[in-house]
């Protein structure tokens, strides 16, 4: 059928979570895994076996966080990453095998959030949708007003740390993902100081788990994009040859 949801308790616990998981895998067993244990710690969850049940579940119902594997016959999980960056703010953590850095950063290209090796610890995983969940939702009662709390203001920019969320001046959010996040509230609180792709890594990426250099230069091109008037001759996040990265707050940005 595609599609497997909970009964009876199971079914009600999930419509009553706040927050909508959605697991797109073509092995059962992992599938019938990260449902039943983010199920137990209070998530709603529905589990997909291909890209056509994943786009019949959110024709019909919100979905906050999808978690992702890369490699499923047909339609694979980089085209789905792609198509669900493109629907919308939804988190995404990607399944991969180990070995598959090309996969992985390819992943974070077209906007994954995070992503997790097979095997993997459930309670890792768990984490990992937990902090995700966070960083994604707006803070608790926050207006225009509440704005002004915990901001940093860089060329034509305003980053509010407490809402996690990136404005223009005239007001108009900026779509960010929450690894761009991360790395822009490091930058933000260290302003002209050099930064090396280690100290960003540990920095920015909210966990010890590994990760790779390269996904540092990702996520610095897609936020250069971003706020930069030229990125291909950058002003705000400056690259320091042989040393890192620096960010200038005084320099000007893109509206």
């Amino acid at each position: 059928m595609g599609l497997e949801t909970f009964q009876t308790t199971e079914q009600a616990a999930a419509e009553a979570a706040p927050v909508h998981v959605l697991v797109v895998d073509d092995e059962t067993e992992v599938r019938e895994l990260v449902r039943d244990y983010l199920v137990r710690h209070g998530f709603a969850v529905t589990a997909a076996e291909s890209g056509a049940a994943m786009r019949a579940v959110l024709a019909v119902r919100p979905v906050h966080v999808v978690i992702l594997d890369l490699k499923m016959p047909g339609e694979d999980g980089l085209s789905l990453a792609r198509y669900l960056r493109q629907s919308g703010a939804i988190g995404i953590i990607m399944l991969t095998a180990s070995a598959e850095t090309v996969d992985r950063i390819v992943g974070l290209e077209l906007g994954a959030d995070d992503y997790m090796a097979k095997p993997f610890d459930p309670r890792e995983l768990l984490a990992r949708v937990r902090s995700l969940v966070r960083r994604l939702a707006p803070a608790d009662g926050a207006t225009p007003q509440a704005r002004h709390g915990h901001e940093v203001r860089f060329g034509r920019f305003t980053l509010n740390l407490e809402a996690q969320r990136l404005y223009s001046l005239a007001g108009e959010e900026v779509p960010l993902t929450a690894m761009e996040f991360d790395l822009l509230k490091a930058f933000a609180e260290r302003p002209n100081r050099v930064l090396s792709r280690d100290q960003l890594l540990t920095l920015a990426h909210n966990r010890d788990a590994e990760a790779f250099d390269r996904s540092i230069d990702i996520r610095i091109m897609r936020l250069r994009k971003k706020i930069e008037d030229n990125p291909d001759k950058p002003r705000v996040i400056r690259t320091v040859r042989g040393a890192g990265y620096l960010f200038d707050p005084s320099a000007a940005g893109t509206a």
